[in-house]
């Protein structure tokens, strides 16, 4: 179950409430479903409950209470769960990872594309800027992406005014002059300078078009070894494995990768220098994230809900596919909030974030030393095909290249 499918269960199981008179609302246009906060749990939770509670007349948690049976009882959900002043916490059964890969392979570049600003026009009036022009130009593919249209003047007043950059950008390139725009918040001023042209992963440009570089390989080397994608589930009921998949613990990330409770940093924990290494050693991806890269709490439905995205589908203990699945969960969502709020810079983290999971997930995907290729390699190369889809949307989205080889 996808969330724009999980957001839809919500809203039948408002309508069955209503319907029953446990209820007496109207039926919102939308359910917000995000990321459990901290104290949550499952997959995916949503206030749904607190933002009925008024119009009800009923407190948040009676209101969570009437509708946890029929959320319950809905097909591709195994449980629900009330937590905090009444949001409900989901928690998908069997295939939700499956249909996750599936849909964002079947959408292709246009998964995470929706109607929610159908029919408006959001006019952008820019100064003669080289970071406003740029910061505008991606704004209007990315509002494409969720139904409405952008236009752009150089006019007064100007709306969107970005701190600009302190030098020209042109010498880096347009790969790298566009990602020195648009990669800071709009409030930060950017660095023009050479880093982003190195080829090293403390270059966030360069991990993410070596990550999408690094799918294309993958699925390369897969065909080489007649190797098949199967978006089939990455991860079975509390995440077991066939067997026969891993002779040792070992095999599964190789003898440096596997993770402990204590390497899991905060989505706003800053990189040390002792944290960058060679691009081809697999690494932690919570290690990675953007110190900036914390949402604006007005953007997070549930108060308690920032948090690392690696956190829906559970600690990975030591199975960087969670990580991996959580950014391709949230990538409709981060969508949304770039277009809503004019922020490309949201965007562009989030496929930092995607890119440093999927290179903490990449050496799972291929058989290894005399293994044959099994139903587990062929879900693992579907998620890195998946992964590729999102990378590269998300860098044309910003208008920047994304390379098969690197």
């Amino acid at each position: 179950m996808t969330p724009v499918e999980l957001s839809r269960t919500v809203l039948s199981a408002v309508r069955r409430a209503v319907d029953g008179g446990e209820l007496s609302v109207a039926v919102p246009a939308r359910a917000v479903v995000t990321l459990p906060g901290p104290g949550g749990c499952g997959d995916y939770a949503t206030n749904i409950a607190l933002q009925l509670a008024r119009p009800a007349g009923l407190p948040p948690r009676e209101v969570a209470e009437i509708l946890r049976p029929h959320l319950s009882g809905a097909v591709g959900v195994a449980d629900v769960a009330i937590t905090g002043p009444g949001f409900l916490n989901i928690r998908l059964g069997g295939g939700a990872s499956a249909a996750l890969v599936r849909d964002v392979l079947t959408r292709g570049p246009r998964y995470g594309h929706s109607d929610t600003l159908a029919g408006q026009v959001l006019e952008l009036r820019v100064p003669y800027d080289a970071r406003a022009e740029a910061i505008a130009d991606a704004l209007v593919r990315i509002v494409a992406t969720q139904g409405g249209r952008a236009e752009v003047r150089h006019a007064e007043p100007v709306n969107l005014r970005p701190v600009p950059a302190p030098e020209d950008p042109a010498p880096l390139g347009p790969d790298a002059a566009r990602w020195a725009l648009l990669h800071p918040a709009p409030h930060d001023r950017p660095r023009i300078t050479a880093d982003h042209l190195v080829q090293r992963e403390s270059n966030p440009l360069f991990r993410v078009r070596y990550a999408h570089a690094r799918t294309r390989a993958l699925s390369r080397n897969a065909a080489a070894l007649g190797q098949d994608s199967d978006p089939s589930d990455v991860r079975g009921p509390r995440d077991v494995r066939d067997p026969s998949d891993v002779r040792d613990p070992s095999d599964l990330h190789g003898p440096s990768t596997v993770r402990r409770p204590s390497d899991t940093l905060s989505p706003s924990a800053a990189r040390r220098p002792s944290d960058v290494r060679d691009p081809s050693h697999v690494r932690d991806p919570s290690d990675v994230r953007d110190p900036s890269d914390v949402r604006d709490p007005s953007d997070v439905r549930d108060p308690s809900a920032v948090r690392d995205p690696s956190d829906l589908h559970g600690p990975s203990d030591g199975h960087p596919e969670g990580d991996l699945l959580a950014a391709l969960a949230e990538y409709p969502h981060v969508l949304r909030l770039a277009a809503t709020h004019r922020a490309p810079d949201r965007l562009a983290r989030h496929l930092v974030g995607t890119a440093d999971a999927l290179l903490g997930f990449q050496h799972t995907v291929l058989p290894r030393g005399d293994e044959k290729p099994s139903a587990a390699h062929r879900a693992r190369l579907a998620l890195a095909e998946a992964a590729g889809t999102v990378l590269a949307g998300g860098l044309s989205l910003l208008g920047i290249s994304a390379p098969d080889y690197l």
